[in-house]
């Protein structure tokens, strides 16, 4: 799954990586080190501009909230529920595929926590002995340094609680495409942990290599099932980082800090 992630590019940056056309200074967000649900993200999307006269898709960084909610839901509340899509059925899940056949995104990411229990915290659950075991958490990034765009979807929800002319009168939202996580070697592993993604969790976001983003944003193409192939093996790196990610008041580059090794009594 991917419950938190880590996005830190200014708008600038992703603006010269994805070919943006149009961004709102405005809508800018600072850098966020722990993206958690119902949080504002950025997306990137082909769409055409409301009002002109040229209906051609032009590509734009758009604010959105984390949490899809979809066009025919009566309230915003589940939401916050709906942060994952999963590929195997995204395309006929009544709450994503309307979205997947034309409003697909890239939720551009540094790249995504995910938590480990330890094995000597594992054992002691087992034993009995401690009802809430400690978790590692990892940080998975492309072992390259570039931007990890993960695929995703996006929707309109209007509020008709509210006037045509309310500025919170139309939500826009989005949920993480996710896919069975990768059980080949990651281009780096740290020597006392995981050495593949599945060993850290069942599932990750689907990542989108920069050969399948124009195919992937394009809402006139309507056969993306093709596109939710699992990118090539071993571009991917995991390493462990400090707990205190997990509280999600917590937010700074030093999130993203490497420990030399699991921090003690949640050794992998």
């Amino acid at each position: 799954m991917c419950g938190r992630y880590a996005a830190s590019r200014r708008p600038e940056d992703l603006a010269g990586i994805f070919g943006i056309e149009k961004w709102e200074p405005e809508e800018a967000l600072e850098p966020d080190y722990n993206v958690a649900p119902t949080k504002e993200v950025y997306a990137v999307l082909d769409r055409a501009l409301k009002d002109a006269e040229d209906p051609r898709p032009v590509r734009q960084l758009r604010k959105l909230k984390w949490g899809l909610v979809p066009s025919w839901s009566k309230t915003p509340e589940g939401g916050a529920r709906m942060i994952n899509a999963r590929a195997e059925t995204v395309h006929e899940k009544p709450s994503y595929r309307r979205a997947f056949s034309s409003r697909r995104c890239i939720l551009p990411a540094d790249g995504y926590y995910e938590w480990v229990t330890g094995k000597q915290e594992r054992d002691l659950e087992v034993e009995g002995r401690k009802k809430r075991p400690r978790k590692q958490p990892y940080f998975v990034t492309p072992a390259d340094g570039s931007v990890f765009a993960m695929a995703g979807l996006y929707e309109f929800w209007r509020d008709k609680t509210l006037p045509d002319d309310h500025p919170q009168a139309w939500w826009v939202t989005c949920s993480v495409i996710t896919t069975e996580a990768e059980t080949g070697p990651l281009a780096v592993s740290p020597a006392d942990g995981p050495h593949t993604l599945a060993e850290i969790h069942p599932r990750m976001p689907l990542m989108l290599t920069p050969d399948r983003w124009d195919a992937w944003l394009d809402p006139a193409r309507t056969d993306a099932g093709e596109l939710l192939a699992p990118p090539p093996p071993g571009l991917m790196r995991a390493y462990p980082v400090a707990t205190a990610v997990s509280n999600v008041r917590n937010n700074g580059p030093e999130l993203l800090t490497e420990l030399a090794a699991p921090e003690e009594g949640t050794l992998f």
